[in-house]
């Protein structure tokens, strides 16, 4: 724990471990006008390395989940922790932003960690909206059950809508995607940055206003916009989570990292977005 006056800052490490080149913007957004242009879906996990870190953000994707719902694995996102110095058995906490298979592929990588996660989220993946194909979709029954297994084993916490994880990290309920999709607000040294998991999975959704395909509550979904603003310093300090722009707009974590994994916490390179 930090015990410094000082108010804590993170480094925040972007992990891109996988692509979907096959995707279209139909695919991806509803009601959209050009359905059969392509646009990428990339995806990431994050870490976060400070006073109170390694914290880490999502666990990613695992293989065989990648392998049955067509993306493409481009690093093991555990590999890129040990990359980064961070040793998954040495990780405390990891925050769970909801429980979408791309989010919770690599849980029982970190044999040590207490989990936390929306109480909401929980209450989805284990209620009746799992009756119907449409809520379960992106749901993998092996991994809720490890999520079961983890909270009888006391290492799941389930936490209200908002909630104070360390000293300049804190989560906060959105829904939308899923009825317990939460972001995270981060302190870095250029400001208030908030990590808007899949609250927003590209940039666009949040400068026009539109919502992504895969939803659990539309109306959420658009409302957590405002919210995401509230919370980060400029929409400069918004990241979405599945944007294949990201990998360009920020700077790589080392340079024999880039490409792979990227820095938050440093200031984009270029800010327009075509």
């Amino acid at each position: 724990m930090n015990t410094s006056s000082e108010p804590a800052f993170y480094e925040i490490h972007a992990i891109r471990y996988g692509i979907n080149a096959n995707r279209t913007r139909g695919q991806n957004f509803i009601l959209e006008t050009r359905p059969n242009e392509p646009l990428q879906l990339d995806f990431y996990s994050w870490v976060l390395i400070g006073p109170d870190g390694p914290i880490v953000i999502d666990t990613g994707m695992a293989d065989e989940k990648a392998a049955r719902h067509g993306h493409t694995i481009l690093k093991s996102p555990v590999d890129a922790l040990r990359e980064l110095g961070v040793d998954p058995d040495a990780v405390e906490t990891v925050i769970l932003t909801h429980a979408h298979y791309d989010h919770l592929g690599h849980l029982k990588d970190f044999p040590n960690a207490t989990f936390l996660m929306q109480a909401e989220e929980m209450a989805a993946v284990t209620g009746p909206y799992m009756q119907r194909p449409w809520f379960r979709r992106a749901y993998e029954m092996d991994e809720i059950v490890s999520l079961v297994e983890f909270l009888y084993g006391g290492r799941l916490i389930l936490h209200g809508r908002d909630r104070e994880i360390a000293d300049g990290v804190s989560v906060h309920w959105v829904g939308g995607h899923s009825a317990g999709q939460e972001i995270v607000r981060v302190r870095t040294r250029r400001g208030w940055v908030v990590l808007a998991s899949d609250a927003l999975h590209y940039y666009e959704e949040y400068e026009r206003g539109v919502p992504f395909a895969i939803v659990f509550n539309s109306t959420d979904m658009i409302a957590a916009h405002d919210r995401i603003r509230d919370l980060a310093d400029s929409d400069d300090h918004v990241v979405p989570a599945h944007d294949p722009l990201i990998i360009d707009l920020y700077p790589p974590s080392r340079p024999d990292l880039e490409g792979s994994v990227v820095r938050l916490d440093l200031p984009p390179q270029r800010v327009e977005r075509g």
